[in-house]
C-alpha cells in the first residue's frame, strides 16, 4: 500500500477542485463551543490543500497548516498566500515542530484517520494548551442515500483499496480514544456537491482508492458509474449528500494513550 503520506502527490488539482467544503455553520459552531476567538491560536493538521485552513483563517484566526505531502502542501500555500495569519509548515500529526503549549485548537479535516496512534496523541498533549481544544471533522457520504448505496458497491467492486484506507471504517471507540475520559460531543450538519458526470469522475479521483487509469479496474468502474449517474441524475446532475460531522471535546494532557 502507498505510503499515506505520498498517496495524493498526483491528486492534487482534482481534490482542489472536485473535493467538497465544508458548511459555514461548522466552523461558527466550533468556535463558539470551544470558547475561542480572533485571538486563538490554531494548528490544521493534515491540512492538504487547505480547504479547512481557508474557513479558519476567514474568520481572523491565526492558523499554522502542517502537511507532510509537498504537493499538497505547495497548493495550499499558493492558493492562500494573501492571508497574513497562515502559517505553512512541513511536517507530520507525530511531527509538528510546534512549540509546548502553545496551541488553543488543534483540527484535522478529513484526514484523522491517517494518523490515529500514540505517537500523534503525545504530540497534541504536548502543543496543546492546558484547556485546548481537539475537533476531529469529516464529510462523511450520506449512506442512506439510494444513490451513495450503489456508488458504494461499485467501489467495493472495482476499488480494491477501498476498504483499506475509507475514513468511514473508523469506529467511535477509535475517535473517543483521543478525548479526555474518551468525552467529546458531535455534531452534525447538512452537506452536499451539484456535480455532473466529469465533476463525479473528478469526486472520484480526488480520493486515494481510485484506481489508477492505466489499471484494469479503472474503465470498468467508469462505465458502471456512468449507468449510475444516467440512473439518478436530474438535468444532467446529481446531488452527492454528505452527513458532515464534528467530533469535539479536550485532551487530558496527563493521561497515557494506549491504543
Amino acid at each position: 500500500m502507498t505510503d499515506s503520506t505520498r498517496r495524493f502527490s498526483d491528486r492534487v488539482e482534482a481534490y482542489q477542485k472536485y473535493r467538497p467544503g465544508y458548511p459555514p455553520a461548522l466552523v461558527s459552531t466550533l468556535l463558539e463551543k470551544a470558547g475561542l476567538d480572533a485571538s486563538a491560536v490554531v494548528v490544521d493538521i493534515g491540512s492538504g490543500t487547505g480547504i479547512f485552513t481557508r474557513l479558519l483563517l476567514d474568520h481572523g484566526l491565526r492558523v499554522s497548516a502542517v502537511e507532510p505531502n509537498t504537493n499538497m502542501r505547495k497548493a495550499a500555500e499558493a492558493s492562500l498566500s494573501e492571508y497574513e495569519n497562515f502559517i505553512s509548515i512541513e511536517g507530520a500529526a507525530e511531527d509538528t515542530s510546534l512549540a509546548e503549549g502553545s496551541i488553543d485548537l488543534v483540527t484535522a479535516a478529513q484526514a484523522f484517520h491517517w494518523f490515529n496512534n500514540a505517537a500523534t496523541k503525545t504530540e497534541f498533549q504536548r502543543i496543546l494548551k492546558p484547556d485546548g481544544k481537539l475537533a476531529l471533522i469529516w464529510n462523511k457520504r450520506a449512506v442512506s442515500e439510494p444513490f451513495q448505496q450503489a456508488y458504494d458497491a461499485i467501489l467495493r467492486e472495482y476499488a480494491p483499496e477501498y476498504d483499506k484506507v475509507n475514513h468511514m471504517n473508523l469506529d467511535e471507540d477509535d475517535i473517543a480514544g483521543f478525548f479526555a475520559a474518551g468525552s467529546m460531543d458531535l455534531l452534525h450538519f447538512d452537506n452536499s456537491q451539484s456535480l455532473d458526470f466529469s465533476a463525479l469522475i473528478g469526486r472520484l479521483q480526488s480520493s486515494s482508492y481510485c484506481p489508477a487509469e492505466d489499471s484494469a479496474q479503472y474503465i470498468p468502474l467508469v462505465t458502471e458509474l456512468l449507468g449510475l449517474f444516467d440512473q439518478f441524475a436530474v438535468n444532467g446532475r446529481i446531488d452527492f449528500e454528505y452527513d458532515t460531522q464534528l467530533y469535539l471535546g479536550t485532551v487530558d494532557k496527563t493521561e497515557k494513550y494506549i491504543p
